[in-house]
């Protein structure tokens, strides 16, 4: 009859040895992920080489991570397919910047004219993007304006909590019409509920995913940010039109 204590001690070289290679491993891509960071741009250069399926992927990885009060059905309701995103890598090699974000938007729109157009409805934004936070979504309301992509007739609605409080949000989208909408994920879905933000007119979602903040941390790096925003961009409204030949919505990974 074999010893369990005899068998317990061979294997525990193995056991040691898998450790320290799951934490080489690990050790590993965190310092690949560190070398991605430019903190002199503040960007995260991975999402300039992801293709749809890697960020797909990148996404599935996060919501394993941050999800672990979930159930896997529950994740699985989160996750996006690659199919759902539109590939921007192979087509767009510049700096992911605050300054380049109105080049980025004419580039996967068809051009100024398109993106200046002035919706027929109030409140029904054709371009809606999705940052990690209300400082961040001020300045991209700013880049919008600087880059001549909204005017005194056709602001960007600023669709996010700092300083701003939702029923002046309401108002502006009830009384104006507006082609750009920035917000941060928790307060674009409470718009949508309460049926203020309307989106027959949507044609794109873009996700402010390259920023990191002084911390390296950007919008899909905090589980207070990651999740709304997975719960975002899997809503059905959003979900039915991704891929639809009819009438498309695109998901586009800044």
């Amino acid at each position: 009859m074999s010893n369990p204590r005899k068998r317990a001690a061979e294997a525990a070289p193995d056991v040691q040895h898998d450790r320290k290679k799951k934490k080489k491993k690990s050790k590993s891509k965190a310092r690949q992920d560190d070398e991605a960071i430019d903190l002199d741009l503040g960007v995260n250069t991975l999402f300039t080489r992801m293709d749809n399926q890697l960020l797909a992927d990148y996404l599935a990885q996060k919501l394993t991570r941050f999800g672990g009060d979930l159930s896997s059905v529950e994740i699985s309701d989160l996750t996006l397919s690659a199919g759902s995103i539109r590939d921007t890598a192979t087509e767009w090699r510049r700096d992911r910047t605050l300054a380049n974000l109105p080049a980025f938007l004419e580039n996967f729109s068809g051009g100024r004219e398109k993106l200046t157009e002035i919706p027929e409805d109030e409140g029904s934004p054709h371009t809606l993007i999705v940052t990690s936070a209300g400082l961040r979504a001020a300045d991209i309301c700013r880049t919008v304006r600087e880059g001549k992509l909204a005017s005194k007739g056709n602001p960007p609605a600023k669709l996010f909590a700092k300083h701003i409080k939702i029923e002046e949000q309401v108002t502006f989208l009830r009384t104006r019409k507006t082609g750009i909408g920035v917000g941060t994920p928790a307060r674009l879905i409470e718009l949508m509920e309460i049926r203020d933000l309307k989106l027959h007119n949507l044609q794109r979602v873009v996700v402010d995913a390259s920023h990191v903040d002084k911390k390296k941390r950007g919008i899909m790096d905090m589980k207070d940010t990651l999740m709304p925003l997975a719960r975002f961009l899997t809503r059905p409204e959003f979900r039915e039109r991704y891929g639809d030949e009819e009438k498309p919505l695109a998901l586009l990974f800044y």
